[in-house]
């Protein structure tokens, strides 16, 4: 266990961090499924806004790396233009 107060408050914000991240993240995995499971144009393009501020988001806030996000939102955007 910690000695330090110090130690034992920046073991409780990174407890509490490591919650909101871990939410945070899967809200978003969960938004990109539903945009990938997409079948209509309008839909996901009505969508995709949403989501790619959700990953930068999570990029800003360095819960993903910011080159992660990059490649999800044009993966996603390349998905979007392959629907017809």
């Amino acid at each position: 266990m910690a000695n330090h107060k110090s130690s034992i408050k920046r073991i409780r914000q990174s407890e509490s961090r490591r919650l909101e991240n871990k939410y945070y993240a899967k809200t978003t995995r969960n938004a990109i499924k539903k945009l990938r499971t997409t079948t209509e144009k309008a839909a996901a393009v009505a969508q995709y806004p949403e989501v790619a501020s959700m990953l930068d988001r999570l990029a800003k806030k360095s819960v993903i790396h910011k080159n992660k996000a990059s490649n999800l939102k044009s993966k996603l955007s390349h998905y979007i233009n392959t629907l017809a």
